[in-house]
């Protein structure tokens, strides 16, 4: 589904043109689609009805309140990774139920934050970790629900930056420890019920068998376990489904869903799934104003007014995303250009394109940069001292502002002026 269309060559978000979005709200901006998140809650309840699920939203993907209360409505629960991101799903009404924490490095604060809201369970990812979630546990009078984080040594296929799951990275216990641990824990933890088990390999995985390699080794574990007279509630399988950002073979979410319900259908274990991408990125854009226009020999450079602090994945792993112009010009006989399209920020890695085909660009043109949902302004920062862009979402032919733009006085907010 694409929210984003050209109705006499001008690009609309929904009933909305995304010109008349730039004149009202300035450059560079974030535009949202409702009717996008919406339909894509709708497409995983979907695929995974047949089987007793929880879709928990990665909220890291994209943070705004405004959008954990669409997913909210929507019956999902949320998956965070600190306590930010939990007391950002707390504002956006989501139970403690439906909240699952990852994450390598949880603090004793966010631990017993996260207790305390009692939330569905701790996804774990070492062995002190465990220790440690007991030990506060214990001080506060509750037992912690945990699920270990097994990492099983697949590959994903995928950006090494985003790889998760095979032994050089950092997340989740070996799955060769995680037997003897479950054993262990149960036998010598007070404070620790073990709930389900946990694997999340990678993100932006077009190709399915990764998925179907790691979950079969995580039910033989679970297997295992139940020789033990071990039994879980849980199978949290993560997430990682890739999108379309260029030209890729993208699976559709039935096509997981085959495949995760055909390898645990018969433990009688709930699924949970921890989508973030592939629930965002989508739907939205990045709006951005040409500012200059440059040629350096063989390079032709369009500079913009947005930049690497405004959307880092071009810069941080070298990301595709297509960048269009929001005024369509009729393009039959008419040449195109190879362009950079790059920020304002003193960097030279600060660029959101490389050698693009366009039509010839004129300084004030507006672009649009396309699957900006997913790590866009999650990861936007303050760099050069520019103040975060507008996040804006459209329903229908309303415009809503669910996040200001920052001014220069918010970026001083909290720093002391001493003589």
């Amino acid at each position: 589904m694409d929210t984003f269309n050209y109705r006499d060559n001008l690009l609309f978000c929904e009933d909305v043109s995304l010109s008349e979005i730039a004149a009202e709200f300035g450059t560079p901006c974030y535009v949202y689609s409702k009717s996008f998140l919406v339909a894509r809650c709708q497409a995983y309840a979907d695929a995974f009805a047949a089987h007793k699920h929880l879709i928990c939203y990665s909220v890291k993907a994209s943070s705004n309140v405004n959008l954990l209360k669409i997913f909210a409505e929507q019956d999902l629960g949320c998956d965070i990774v600190s306590g930010g991101e939990l007391f950002r799903a707390k504002l956006a009404g989501i139970s403690g139920q439906k909240i699952v924490y990852s994450g390598v490095g949880k603090t004793p604060a966010e631990i017993k934050s996260a207790l305390e809201y009692g939330i569905l369970f701790f996804n774990v990812e070492s062995e002190s970790e465990l220790l440690l979630i007991d030990e506060i546990a214990g001080q506060i009078g509750v037992v912690a629900r945990v699920a270990l984080r097994v990492n099983p040594d697949v590959d994903p296929l995928t950006h090494p930056y985003i790889s998760t799951g095979m032994k050089e990275n950092k997340f989740g216990i070996a799955i060769a420890d995680a037997e003897r641990i479950y054993i262990e824990g149960t036998s010598n933890l007070e404070n620790i019920k073990f709930v389900g088990v946990d694997c999340h390999i990678g993100s932006q995985l077009t190709n399915l068998s990764p998925f179907r390699d790691a979950a079969l080794r995580v039910k033989n574990l679970i297997l295992r376990l139940r020789k033990h007279n071990i039994q879980l509630d849980y199978v949290d399988v993560g997430g990682g489904l890739g999108v379309l950002y260029d030209n890729e073979s993208v699976p559709e979410v039935v096509h997981l869903a085959d495949i995760l319900i055909d390898v645990f259908a018969d433990l009688g274990l709930t699924l949970v799934l921890e989508p973030g991408r592939s629930m965002v990125a989508n739907s939205a854009v990045m709006l951005t104003r040409v500012q200059y226009l440059k040629d350096n020999a063989d390079k032709r450079f369009a500079i913009v007014d947005a930049g690497m602090n405004d959307l880092l994945r071009p810069s941080l792993y070298d990301a595709y995303q297509k960048i269009v112009k929001v005024n369509e010009e009729e393009q039959a006989g008419k040449p195109l250009f190879l362009y950079d399209i790059v920020g304002p920020i003193c960097e030279s890695g600060d660029f959101l394109a490389k050698s693009r085909n366009l039509l010839a660009l004129e300084q004030g043109d507006l672009l649009a940069v396309k699957s900006a949902g997913a790590y866009g302004f999650s990861m936007a920062s303050n760099y050069n001292s520019r103040p975060r862009p507008v996040e804006l979402l459209v329903n229908g032919d309303q415009v809503s502002v669910i996040r200001e733009r920052e001014s220069f006085e918010d970026l001083v907010k909290g720093e002391s002026f001493g003589s």
